[in-house]
């Protein structure tokens, strides 16, 4: 199975050239303010009139309209074809379970906002064992969950360290994940930390197509189970 993945588009969709696949992963913030209508109308027509056989979506805390008016935004993909719409919720494709969902921790109390602690915990306590591959917005903790990673940057007169952001992803997650083991989790909120970690139980992939400045630099993530 080849998984096409990614996120984060605000926006830029009909600017992401997708590959090939058999599964085609968003895994949230589809939308910019969270507020127009049109850029669900907008996404549903793209997204849906890909190629890819399978389709899973998951929102982002950009997707207001996906916490406040479920039905209409999910309507506008299900009219034009079979998703599989993942909010707390599962499906199995040809063997491979898929497990989504859209919370993530509070921040500026944006859309799937829930405090951190026994609240959020709730929502991760939901995943079941066996899962194949997580596919949440928000990142675990400590893993490329950093808005700046620390690193070496060259400008036309020197190369400088930039010291890294803390860790903002979600401690409860990451003990969840520990425990049922996913072969693959898929995120993105996090843009500046896009990419990937390899660890001897999961593979994590930060799939956020925008950068900090939400501009559409990087590519959908390939992955082959």
């Amino acid at each position: 199975m080849k998984i096409v993945a990614f996120s984060d588009t605000h926006g830029h969709h009909r600017e992401v050239s997708l590959p090939d696949g058999d599964v085609l992963v968003f895994a949230g913030d589809l939308m910019t303010c969270g507020r127009k209508f049109n850029e669900v109308v907008s996404f549903a027509d793209w997204f849906m009139g890909q190629p890819h056989k399978h389709k899973i979506l998951v929102a982002g805390n950009h997707d207001r309209l996906f916490e406040t008016q479920r039905p209409m935004c999910v309507g506008e993909f299900s009219n034009r074809g079979y998703v599989n719409y993942l909010q707390d919720s599962g499906c199995e494709i040809d063997g491979v379970k898929f497990w989504g969902s859209p919370y993530q921790p509070w921040f500026y109390d944006w859309a799937f906002n829930v405090y951190r602690g026994p609240e959020i915990k709730k929502h991760w306590d939901k995943i079941p064992e066996g899962t194949d591959v997580l596919i949440t917005h928000g990142p675990a903790m400590g893993h490329l969950d950093q808005s700046v990673p620390k690193g070496l940057v060259s400008s036309w007169s020197s190369t400088f360290i930039v010291p890294a952001t803390e860790h903002v992803g979600c401690e409860e997650l990451d003990i969840a994940v520990q425990v049922i083991r996913p072969k693959v989790h898929i995120f993105g909120h996090i843009h500046g930390s896009y990419g990937v970690e390899e660890t001897p139980n999961t593979n994590f992939h930060n799939v956020a197509i925008c950068d900090e400045q939400y501009n559409p630099v990087n590519q959908p993530h390939q992955i082959y189970l």
